[in-house]
C-alpha cells in the first residue's frame, strides 16, 4: 500500500458504533493527521500551513481561491492533495469540511452539521458525485449521440487497465448483449496495441476507455496507440484535468468516491449504464433481437436459477 493510501486508511478508519464521548480527536489533531508522515515540498508546506491557520475558511474555498491566497499555481494545489492520498483537491476539501465544521461548533460532527461516521461520509460524497452525473445528463443529446456512434462501431473496443478493469469488464459484458462485436482490452503495452490495430483493421471506429485514478502511464500510451491507428476515443474519467483528456475525442467525467482507503465508483457506473441505454436506443430492433436471442439461449442452457 502506498503512503498516500496508508494516510487514507488511517483517516477513514471505521469507528465501531460511533466515538465514545470524551474520546473524540480535536479538529487540529484531525487536520494534522492528514499531513503526518508525508514528505512535502516547500510550496506544499505553505499550502498545509495555510489550511492549518485558516481551516474554517479554507475548507470551503475553490482550488483557484486557495492557490491565489497561498501564492501557488492550481496544479500545485492538486499535486498537494494527491501527495496526501486524495484523487484531487475536491476530495481533500470534502475531508476538510467536517473538520472545519466541528472546529466552528466546538463539538464533534453531528448529523445536522455534516454526517455521523466515516461510512456515511463516503456515501454522502458518492451522492454528490451522482448529483454531478445527473447534471451532466440533463441534456440527453450528447449521450444519445455517443451511444449512436458506439453502436455503429463494429467492432467496438472497450479499454480499461489496472483499477479501471472492473468498469471496462462490466460495460463489455453488458454491451455484448446488444452489440455484435465487443472487444475488451485489459492489458497494456504491445497486447493493447495489437488489439487496437486489429480492431481498426476489422472496421472499428471507436474505443470506449475508462481511466480512474491513479492514472497509469500505460493507459496514456494505449490512448495514443488508439489514435495512431485511426480509432476515435470516448474517455470516461474523473474530473481531474490531465494529459489523458488531450488524447480523447469525447470526455465524460464522473467523480470517484475517495473517502475510504480504496475508491468507489458509483458515478462512473451510472454513466456507463446511461451509455449502454443510449446504445440500445440507437438501434432498438437489433437490441430487441439480440436480447431475445440471449434470453432463449439462457433458458435453453439453464444459465440462471
Amino acid at each position: 500500500m502506498s503512503s498516500g493510501q496508508q494516510a487514507r486508511a488511517q483517516a477513514a478508519a471505521i469507528t465501531p458504533g460511533g466515538t465514545p464521548p470524551g474520546q473524540e480527536k480535536a479538529p487540529a489533531d484531525r487536520l494534522l493527521a492528514l499531513f503526518d508522515g508525508h514528505r512535502l515540498s516547500p510550496g506544499q508546506r505553505r499550502i498545509a500551513q495555510y489550511l492549518i491557520d485558516h481551516l474554517t475558511e479554507a475548507a470551503f474555498l475553490s482550488i483557484t481561491e486557495v492557490a491565489e491566497r497561498v501564492g501557488v499555481s492550481q496544479p500545485s494545489v492538486t499535486r498537494f492533495a494527491v501527495s496526501l492520498g486524495f484523487s484531487g483537491y475536491p476530495a481533500l476539501r470534502d475531508a476538510l469540511q467536517p473538520i472545519a465544521l466541528s472546529a466552528v461548533a466546538g463539538t464533534p460532527d453531528t448529523r445536522e452539521q455534516i454526517r455521523q461516521n466515516e461510512l456515511q461520509a463516503a456515501v454522502d460524497a458518492e451522492i454528490e458525485n451522482l448529483e454531478n452525473v445527473r447534471r451532466l445528463l440533463a441534456d440527453t443529446n450528447q449521450v444519445l449521440e455517443i451511444g449512436r456512434e458506439l453502436a455503429r462501431s463494429v467492432p467496438l473496443t472497450v479499454l480499461g487497465l489496472r483499477i479501471s478493469v472492473s468498469l471496462a469488464e462490466y460495460f463489455a459484458y453488458a454491451a455484448r448483449r446488444i452489440h455484435p462485436d465487443v472487444r475488451l482490452v485489459t492489458r497494456g503495452g504491445s497486447v493493447a496495441y495489437d488489439a487496437l490495430l486489429q480492431a481498426r483493421a476489422a472496421g472499428g471506429e471507436w474505443v470506449l476507455a475508462f481511466a480512474m485514478p491513479r492514472h497509469a502511464n500505460e493507459t496514456l500510451a494505449a490512448l495514443r496507440a488508439a489514435r495512431s491507428t485511426g480509432l476515435r476515443v470516448v474517455l470516461i474519467t474523473d474530473p481531474t484535468v490531465g494529459p489523458l483528456v488531450e488524447e480523447a475525442d469525447v470526455v465524460l467525467t464522473a467523480g470517484t468516491g475517495s473517502r475510504l482507503v480504496f475508491d468507489s465508483y458509483a458515478a462512473p457506473g451510472m454513466l456507463s449504464a446511461a451509455l449502454l441505454q443510449a446504445m440500445a436506443d440507437a438501434d432498438p430492433e437489433r437490441t430487441q433481437a439480440r436480447l431475445e436471442q440471449y434470453e432463449q439461449a439462457a433458458d435453453q442452457h439453464g444459465f440462471f436459477l
